[in-house]
């Protein structure tokens, strides 16, 4: 069994971080798992949510978007849309990218085609405000 976990989360423009990691947290679709070296090898789904890991004794929160996750006994891969360091979350942007979507989906039926990308942007926002939140509750 390898010394340590590497985490490695990539969105399509960046490497977000990469870097060795006391456990992971991240929020799959069948519900949120948490990673410790050794773990079993398994591919799984993300969903839009909190990502968290502890490095050095110190928390670090990211607000993910949907992707898949590889687990290794030593390394986490994590692909995703989007993710965005919680201290970096503008959070009035966030809360103004709520209130849109509300609006939005005031004015959609569910079986309009809009209707579904605005549901996912309300989540996405929920979520930054959620991740942001708990910064200041750290």
């Amino acid at each position: 069994m390898s010394e340590e976990l590497i985490l490695e989360v990539v969105t399509p423009e960046k490497i977000i971080f990469s870097g060795s990691v006391d456990e992971v947290t991240i929020p799959g679709t069948e519900g949120e798992f948490g990673v410790l070296r050794g773990h079993e090898p398994f591919l799984t789904s993300v969903d839009i949510g909190a990502l968290y890991f502890f490095a050095a004794g110190k928390k670090v929160d990211y607000a993910v978007n949907t992707g898949y996750a590889e687990i290794t006994g030593s390394k986490v891969t994590v692909l995703i849309e989007t993710a965005e360091r919680a201290d970096a979350i503008d959070k009035d942007r966030a809360i103004k990218a709520k209130e849109r979507a509300e609006a939005g989906l005031s004015q959609l039926a569910k079986e309009q085609e809009e209707y579904e990308k605005m549901r996912l942007a309300l989540a996405r926002a929920i979520n930054r405000i959620s991740v942001a939140d708990k910064l200041s509750t750290n």
